[in-house]
């Protein structure tokens, strides 16, 4: 292994963009192909993004010996397929989330990873950024006392006229909940600290094309402690996090993209006795968080920030809320399983 994380992106997907930038800009990593299943796409692209080499196919970035390591940003569906056949073919794996939508999915992701002993980590930059490392620091070492709620919620207009959007194909697994409601969800597990919800109510608004268009969820924990989060398609543009404990409360105005805007970065902790304080998080790109740490993975021998345990339990969260929402009952998560 060198002294860098040789890149290649697997797909042309218009979210590698927030990607590509920091790829190009950190010391430890080169973006140095990317894949379409159409070579001449993926020329136009490559040359587009300055990227040295195009492949014509998945399989052929994957055999590619001068590639390290790839960012999946296929569609939700196929996150599975393409994340065991990188796993064997030794690639290392940053994965779009969800990274995967099922149990056996899961299953058979984290065989080919332990097999080929590669690092694969789901791709929440928000939880790698200086700004949540500390909320989350706040929320589990007593600073807000014992956690007593989160608040938080990714919601943003996607019009129905837009009926080609990935996000909307109910045969590529889109809905709001998989798209952006696993920012809230994965928020609360890593804040309670206690895996995966025990019980989950849920209700849905499902639009035209058979997708959960808004998704509303109650998580309890087993210490006792709450979540209610939300997801859609289908209001303005609106996100917010509070975690709440009896001796204090955290306000995240930007949690799931913080420092994109080009600005700081705030939180405010309030008291007990009504004080404020502001927190201040420098400048700071969440991509770049995600890219470095997996340069820390591969090249320092780290364990990820994103555990694939951490990802078990999202993913029996998530299934719980659909489950819910289906059935309008409260859904407790450990007999769903059974």
């Amino acid at each position: 292994m060198s002294s860098r994380v040789r890149w290649g992106l697997l797909s042309t997907a218009n979210i590698n963009k927030a990607l590509i930038g920091p790829l190009q800009e950190s010391e430890r990593s080169e973006l140095v192909a990317v894949a379409s299943r159409d070579l001449e796409r993926a020329k136009v692209y490559a040359g587009r993004h300055d990227i040295p080499k195009a492949h014509g196919s998945y399989e052929a970035l994957l055999a590619d010996p001068e590639v390290d390591a790839v960012y999946l940003s296929l569609p939700n569906g196929m996150h599975a397929e393409w994340s065991i056949k990188a796993a064997q073919a030794g690639k290392h794996v940053l994965c779009e989330k969800p990274l995967v939508v099922s149990p056996a999915e899961f299953d058979r992701v984290e065989a080919a990873v332990r097999a080929s002993g590669v690092t694969l980590f789901e791709a929440f930059m928000y939880l790698h950024h200086p700004q949540t490392r500390l909320a989350l620091e706040m929320a589990r070492t007593g600073r807000l006392g014992k956690l007593q709620l989160i608040n938080s919620w990714f919601n943003f207009y996607l019009p129905p006229e837009r009926a080609t959007n990935v996000r909307l194909s109910a045969d590529l697994t889109g809905g709001s909940a998989w798209d952006v409601g696993v920012y809230p969800n994965s928020l609360a597990i890593m804040a309670v600290g206690e895996g995966a919800p025990v019980e989950v109510w849920a209700q849905q608004i499902v639009g035209e094309s058979r997708v959960d268009v808004g998704m509303r969820a109650q998580l309890l924990f087993a210490g006792g402690a709450v979540a209610q989060i939300s997801s859609g398609f289908r209001t303005p543009f609106r996100e917010a996090a509070y975690l709440v404990g009896d001796q204090g409360m955290v306000q995240i105005v930007e949690p799931w993209k913080p420092g994109l805007s080009g600005q700081e970065s705030v939180m405010t902790l309030t008291r007990l006795d009504g004080s404020t304080e502001e927190i201040v998080t420098p400048i700071t790109d969440p991509y770049l968080c995600e890219v470095r740490a997996m340069e820390a993975c591969v090249l320092d021998g780290a364990a990820p920030v994103v555990s694939l345990t951490d990802s078990r339990n999202f993913l029996r969260s998530m299934l719980a809320i659909y489950a819910s929402a289906r059935s309008g009952a409260v859904v407790e998560v450990a007999q769903l399983e059974a």
